[in-house]
């Protein structure tokens, strides 16, 4: 957005050593592995709650495959999983799953399960879960279509309580016919201050070419969402040119450098240069510049009662990259609680694979970092 916030440089400075202390590369440690160790499976895509006095994780196991050929190619989005663990750092054991037939809707049948969002209402809980269906390219773009390949749309499932969501059907929550954002993905709930609900999403345009944050609204749990903004936070200057996904929201404790301002939130977001691989002058510096489907971490802010205003920490360079594999590291979701902040990730190993790993800063650590 080009009404932007604005933030003496020594806070901006502070905010980033906190975030770089919390997504920390090197201290994290593994929570769910993929279903194989090489490249191509993952587990991760989805977030972190607290439910009850259990950590609850839900994310989807991706296995090899590939839209540009074909989703008969490979498993790929293979299965959605909710799991649980009395410590963050585990054991974690899978309570609920979910197969590609059980989260068909009236818009088609799933080719890929993607990411997902469990969020705790006062009517229980939603499960929100993006998938690549089974559907035509609309007109005049339809030509463009690959084989096997379908469109991507968002879907929720509410429930009483966690066992009861595998029992509930999907319905359809976002989707789109529009060719400049035709796929829809890997939605994030926020809450706002005056009561209405905001879902932000990854979008891409018929031709795959790049990824931008969307931003939908509802008034209340029983109203439907509505699509407001298109660009959120719009695609970057250098290193993500090509991708801008926002995948969390971070609030933040009004101590230290934020003591005398607004009520400061954090946003964690995936970025890329560009969509395909591309080969860099062996002269030359290499540098993290990110891939189709390997991204690596930026961090942006902004002031909770200005959503959706932010404005971007990581201009020039991203701050989270795997020190392993394609350095892919993506996904952040964080769990703030009275005793802690918690994050999870999903970050590339050195086998190829992505594992979901985590880490922990205690609020005392929380201020220290904020002066």
């Amino acid at each position: 957005m080009t009404d932007r916030p604005d933030l003496p440089e020594a806070v901006g400075d502070r905010l980033r050593a906190l975030a770089l202390r919390l997504v920390d590369q090197q201290a994290a440690r593994v929570l769910i592995p993929p279903q194989e160790a090489s490249p191509g499976h993952w587990f991760g895509g989805g977030n972190l709650i607290q439910h009850g006095s259990d950590f609850v994780l839900v994310g989807r196991y991706r296995n090899a495959g590939d839209s540009r050929t074909g989703l008969a190619a490979g498993a790929r989005g293979l299965e959605l999983a909710i799991l649980a663990a009395e410590r963050f750092t585990g054991p974690y054991d899978k309570i609920a799953s979910f197969a590609k037939q059980d989260l068909a809707t009236d818009l088609g049948r799933v080719l890929s399960i993607e990411g997902a969002h469990l969020h705790p209402a006062d009517r229980g809980l939603e499960l929100f879960v993006s998938s690549e269906k089974d559907q035509p390219y609309p007109e005049p773009v339809r030509d463009f279509q690959k084989p096997g390949t379908g469109v991507w749309s968002i879907d929720v499932l509410q429930a009483q309580s966690l066992d009861g969501l595998p029992k509930t059907e999907a319905r359809t929550a976002l989707a789109s016919d529009a060719p400049a954002s035709l796929h829809l993905k890997d939605p994030v709930f926020v809450g706002l201050a005056d009561g209405k609900e905001a879902l932000l999403y990854c979008s891409q345009p018929y031709t795959w070419a790049s990824s931008n944050t969307g931003l939908a609204l509802r008034e209340g749990p029983a109203d439907p969402w509505r699509g407001t903004d298109e660009t959120v936070l719009g695609r970057g200057p250098a290193w993500d040119v090509a991708v801008t996904r926002i995948t969390d929201r971070l609030r933040l404790p009004r101590v230290g450098v934020l003591r005398d301002l607004p009520e400061v939130c954090l946003y964690f977001y995936d970025g890329a240069e560009c969509v395909r691989a591309q080969e860099q002058n062996p002269r030359a510096k290499r540098r993290a510049r990110g891939y189709s489907c390997e991204e690596i971490g930026g961090l942006a802010w902004g002031y909770t009662e200005a959503f959706p205003r932010m404005a971007r920490l990581s201009m020039d360079a991203p701050l989270f990259v795997s020190p392993h594999g394609t350095g892919c590291s993506r996904y952040v979701s964080t769990l703030a609680t009275g005793e802690a902040v918690y994050a999870t990730w999903q970050q590339s190993q050195p086998d190829g694979s992505q594992a979901l790993v985590g880490h922990a800063l205690t609020m005392e650590e929380v201020e220290r970092l904020l002066g």
